[in-house]
């Protein structure tokens, strides 16, 4: 059977032991136009990404829409052909795989999506769907299939009564369910959650991050969770990455990021969350203008068009990628400095 059993349960720790590596990955968009469709630019929708993710870790991925955040997942587990550079799992580079290699390693990552509606195809009974999963990666019976769909279904808060519903029967947060065990079927390492909370209410945002905590716990799963929620991420990830224009600003763990952030844009991004209380004094960096055009981004910097403390230097030289603090790093020329903004 697919699904793990309660013998192989395995606690989650993050270690060191990298399980997904990154290095100067780059998606462009071709620009067409003309009467021949002739390219004539292109979208810089991801620029020189370079990471490294452990086992056991949550890594949130922050930034604006439009910043590069869904593409970069997406470029992860090949959904995307990459431009430039390489994607490593457990030290195997996943573009010089053979197609059955490949597949292997294909099966250790999978992805939540967004809309767990529009994911599911709403002519088709969950537990088929469900199904169809074994089918195209085992040889198990029909018997086996179905049974290892029941477990999922249970695994995921679900009952054997669902396995007959249509995707339309289910509230959001149970069609969510239903993306998470299809994502957990074949006994991933990794899993890319791509904003696979934002469609749905508070409270129910609250289970589903329970359940996730609870699988990764229980299987030793690492998790890549792509939000614009701040709130979120600070609860439920180990580590942040923070991305603006397509490129990395700032990458540090939980508490220093939030605590100690050292990228004028990550600042400006942690003073708009949402404070609790009216009365609690509020400070509020506001950036002008709008986020630049990825088909033209700027030179230098590219955050410098907005940026509080921007200076000459920062429009003529890209800043380096560089260890500010302790497992801390920026892209910044003027990393540390602090900006504050009554509003």
């Amino acid at each position: 059977m697919a699904v793990k059993t309660k013998n192989q349960v395995k606690k989650s720790q993050v270690g060191h032991e990298v399980l997904l590596e990154l290095q100067g990955v780059k998606k462009y968009f071709p620009i067409k136009g003309g009467i021949l469709s002739k390219v004539q630019g292109h979208v810089k929708a991801v620029e020189d990404v370079s990471l490294k993710l452990y086992e056991g870790e949550s890594l949130g991925v922050v930034g604006e829409s439009g910043c590069g955040k869904s593409t970069l997942g997406r470029s992860v587990l090949g959904l995307e052909e990459l431009t430039e550079g390489k994607v490593f799992f457990r030290d195997h580079e996943i573009q010089d795989l053979k197609r059955r290699e490949k597949l292997k390693f294909v099966k250790e990552m999978q992805m939540i999506f967004q809309d767990p509606y529009a994911s599911l195809n709403p002519r088709q009974r969950v537990g088929n769907a469900l199904e169809e999963v074994f089918t195209m990666h085992t040889d198990m019976s029909a018997k086996e299939k179905r049974d290892a769909v029941l477990q999922l279904l249970e695994e995921v808060g679900l009952k054997a009564e669902h396995f007959d519903r249509y995707p339309h029967e289910f509230s959001g947060g149970q069609r969510q369910r239903i993306g998470i065990a299809r994502a957990i079927a074949l006994n991933p390492s990794f899993i890319i959650c791509d904003e696979a909370v934002s469609a749905l209410d508070v409270s129910v945002q609250a289970q589903v991050l329970k359940l996730l905590k609870v699988l990764q716990e229980k299987y030793n799963l690492s998790y890549m969770f792509i939000s614009h929620d701040l709130g979120v991420v600070r609860y439920f990830c180990d580590r942040v990455l923070v991305m603006y224009l397509g490129t990395t600003v700032e990458l540090g763990s939980v508490k220093s990021l939030f605590d100690n952030p050292i990228h004028p844009y990550t600042q400006a991004l942690l003073s708009a969350i949402p404070r609790p209380s009216v009365h609690a004094a509020r400070k509020k960096i506001r950036l002008q203008g709008d986020l630049p055009n990825p088909a033209n981004p700027p030179t230098g910097c590219p955050f410098h068009t907005r940026c509080p403390v921007a200076q000459s230097i920062c429009s003529e030289k890209k800043p380096a990628w560089e260890e500010v603090e302790p497992q801390h790093f920026a892209a910044c020329h003027f990393a540390g400095v602090k900006i504050e903004q009554d509003i």
